[in-house]
This record gives C-alpha cells, sequence and structure tokens, in this order.
C-alpha cells in the first residue's frame, strides 16, 4: 500500500528567512497558530506546544534545521513528523509542508484533517506577513474543534 502523506502549499510574498523565523520563534509563532511555546525551535530543540484547541499540546523534537530552507520535526503523539521547506525568489517564498508517519487505519481521514489544518495554518501566516494582522483562522477552527462555538 502507498504511504499517506499530508500536504499543504502556499506562495506567501516575503523572504524565506521571515518565514522561516515565524515557525522558530515563540513570538512570532503565537501570532498565528499556537496558544503557546516552552522556547524556540532550533537545531535538535524539544519543547512543548500548546494548540489554539482548548488542551491540546504537543512534544515537538526537531529532527532538521537548515535557516532559511529546510524545518522538520517529530510529533510525540501518533508518530508524525513535519517537513517544512522553504523555497524563495525574489522575495516571494513557496512555502512546502508534508506530514508522514499516518497508519491505514483511519489514515485517509487523519490525512484530510492535517491537509486541512496545514492549509488553514499557511493562509494565516501569510495573511499576517503580508498585511501584518493575522485573519485569525487559526482560531476560530480552534473554536469550531472545540466545541466553544457553535451555529
Amino acid at each position: 500500500m502507498a504511504e499517506l502523506v499530508a500536504r499543504a502549499q502556499m506562495l506567501i510574498r516575503r523572504p524565506a528567512r521571515e518565514i522561516f523565523n515565524a515557525f522558530v520563534r515563540p513570538d512570532l509563532i503565537t501570532k498565528f497558530w499556537l496558544k503557546g511555546t516552552t522556547g524556540p525551535l532550533g537545531r535538535g530543540a524539544r519543547v512543548e506546544w500548546q494548540f489554539m484547541v482548548p488542551g491540546a499540546t504537543e512534544r515537538v523534537n526537531v529532527t532538521a534545521f537548515d535557516e532559511p530552507h529546510h524545518l522538520a520535526f517529530a510529533w510525540s503523539q501518533g508518530g508524525l513528523s513535519v517537513d517544512l521547506k522553504f523555497s524563495e525568489q525574489a522575495n516571494i517564498t513557496v512555502v512546502s509542508v508534508e506530514v508522514r508517519g499516518f497508519t491505514n487505519e483511519g489514515g485517509a481521514d487523519a490525512v484530510m484533517n492535517a491537509t486541512e489544518g496545514f492549509s488553514i495554518v499557511l493562509c494565516d501566516l501569510k495573511t499576517l506577513l503580508e498585511s501584518g494582522h493575522s485573519a485569525n483562522l487559526v482560531r476560530d477552527k480552534a473554536e469550531l474543534i472545540g466545541g466553544s462555538h457553535e451555529i
């Protein structure tokens, strides 16, 4: 059976270094993706992330750190690995995300959820870096997941 991989990609009109730093620095990643983190990402770093979904946390172990081109980390839960690549040309960067390690049972749903999640993260990051303001896309999705906002 073929490996299950979630993929998302976004063109962001900013230099790769700026986008890379948005994932690495606690003061930036908490503007679009996380509620909190125990520290910055760096070569071999191990940190705990608190997501915007109530009660959702993850221990992150950095497995690749090639600033500003490549960042990869493993999540402690579920055996997933996340690989981010940053390809820049003339201050326009394509950010590519691949998530691997899904099991075959329930894997298709998990791949769809990861693809949706990272697409929302990249869209909110794009909005933040290009306009200076988060669109609260991740925060609003977290409210839906957490059940704190129903229509």
